[in-house]
């Protein structure tokens, strides 16, 4: 990466690859019209470009490219609490990765249903084989945009309690609060009278 924020401990690429790889959602920050906005949608890596969709009319496919300005993106976990002495030494434990670049449109139709494959097999591997397969008017209504992952900011804690010499005899709780996140039992649709295998889901991290 050519930029890694100086405010923390230098990660590698592998770092960064790793959280965009374990999360589903990202946050996408992008200015137009004078005027901020910030868009929830799901990400998926290749190599060393992450990607995303939405319609292909949406402000953050179509309008990112149009506008061609640098769109600013965020990934971030919670991983735990961390319960302090004293308020002021109250943290949190978390993985976070802030992107930034000029989204550029795929166009190709063949490049496009790839993708799609990898995006969904990603929420739940091995489904898109099973799934109907999608048809011309969906791949032409849904936009297809990705960043090349060459600047970005790492950062993260992964420790514990850091309380002052003098607050560690105080007679309170002090620790780690770990956020364990799973999966919970699938719920079949309704009007399904078939019961089919249960989906495959990733891993929750």
């Amino acid at each position: 990466m050519n930029s890694i924020s100086p405010k923390g401990p230098q990660y590698d690429v592998a770092t960064a690859y790793q959280i965009i790889d374990a999360t589903l959602l990202c946050h996408i920050g992008q200015q137009m019209n004078d005027q901020v906005f910030v868009t929830p949608t799901c990400h998926w890596r290749e190599g060393d470009y992450l990607y995303w969709h939405a319609h292909s009319k949406a402000r953050n496919t179509h309008g990112a490219v149009k506008e061609a300005q640098k769109v600013c993106i965020n990934i971030c976990e919670l991983d735990g609490l961390v319960l302090a002495r004293s308020a002021f030494h109250h943290s949190v434990n978390y993985r976070s990765v802030t992107l930034f670049g000029v989204p550029e449109s795929i166009e190709d139709y063949a490049e496009k249903v790839r993708h799609f494959e990898l995006f969904v097999n990603k929420v739940s591997p091995n489904r898109w084989s099973k799934l109907r397969p999608v048809t011309e008017q969906e791949v032409l209504a849904t936009g297809l945009v990705r960043i090349k992952i060459d600047e970005a900011s790492v950062k993260l804690r992964a420790e514990g309690v850091i309380d002052d010499a003098e607050d560690m005899d105080w007679p309170v709780w002090a620790g780690v609060v770990p956020l364990i996140k799973h999966w919970q039992a699938p719920a079949q649709d309704a009007a399904q009278t078939i019961d089919y295998p249960n989906p495959e889901m990733p891993n929750a991290k």
